[in-house]
């Protein structure tokens, strides 16, 4: 198995997951492997063969997705055609890893994995792009699995910012009113791991933990697990903290095509943060 963007947080959990598993695995980081450079993807293809690539590559930066917006469609958009299109040369499954920022955000129950899309950021659409062009050119062997508010060991992340600024702050201001699903990168590394042990499998699967709070609510979490009193987490509006690219006020995501193919769906946000919690800031 070949994945790329071998340095960031999914793929730091997912690589020894995959090894110990008894998979055969080569992770590649941009510079060994650029999924924006096609000669470079023919080439570790051609030399490697693998049956399976996955996609851990994007650019994730979503503010300064709206100021560059060409660097993000090359990463997030071309990158993942160029991967496709190789694949499907290879006759190579490939996984791709996507985002609840595909949708709009203004819906009140969760999305489902067919729903329509309708991304309102730069880094929503570059995404969406990715993932249509991975279903259009693998239509049988193309996997795209959607993630949401991911934390982990492999970089920082809401998470591990909460836990310093408790360190560092009487208090600390956190918007209420946008809502999703913490999960843990660690899951999600489960469920891919889950995925290539059966056969290839094609369309759209939502790989976050199951539930919804709002950031506060994943805040006062943390400020619990730390011993700290969570009234030291304020609720503020989003109005009140303008960003650069829109954020999605209810993106929760929903988790039926699991049991439509008989595959157990991810636990609860909670349960999966308590059994990360021991292990975060391991390594």
């Amino acid at each position: 198995m070949l994945i790329t963007g071998a340095y960031g947080m999914l793929a730091t959990d997912l690589v020894p997951l995959l090894r110990a598993a008894g998979h055969r695995v080569l992770a590649q980081g941009r510079q060994a492997l650029d999924i924006t450079d096609p000669a470079q993807i023919r080439r570790a293809l051609g030399r490697h063969r693998p049956q399976a690539v996955v996609n851990c590559a994007a650019h994730t930066a979503v503010d300064l997705a709206e100021n560059d917006p060409q660097n993000a469609m090359l990463i997030n958009a071309e990158g993942p055609r160029l991967l496709a299109e190789a694949c499907a040369d290879l006759g190579a499954r490939l996984v791709h890893l996507s985002t609840d920022y595909v949708f709009a955000g203004d819906t009140t129950v969760p999305y489902a994995e067919d729903a329509p899309p309708g991304p309102r950021t730069v880094y929503g659409r570059s995404k969406l792009l990715g993932e249509q062009a991975v279903l259009r050119t693998l239509p049988d062997t193309g996997c795209v699995v959607r993630c949401s508010w991911l934390y982990g060991n492999g970089g920082p992340n809401f998470v591990t910012t909460m836990r310093r600024l408790a360190a560092e702050r009487p208090y600390v201001e956190v918007v209420d009113d946008q809502y999703g699903q913490p999960t843990w990168t660690h899951d999600v590394a489960q469920s891919l791991a889950l995925l290539l042990s059966a056969p290839p499998l094609s369309g759209v699967l939502h790989a976050s933990n199951r539930g919804e709070t709002n950031w506060h609510g994943l805040a006062r979490e943390v400020f619990t697990l730390l011993g700290a009193d969570p009234a030291r987490v304020r609720p503020v509006s989003t109005a009140a903290v303008p960003r650069p690219a829109p954020r999605p006020m209810r993106s929760t995501l929903g988790h039926g095509r699991w049991a439509a193919l008989g595959l157990p769906a991810p636990r609860h946000w909670r349960t999966a943060l308590h059994a990360a919690w021991p292990l975060l800031g391991e390594r």
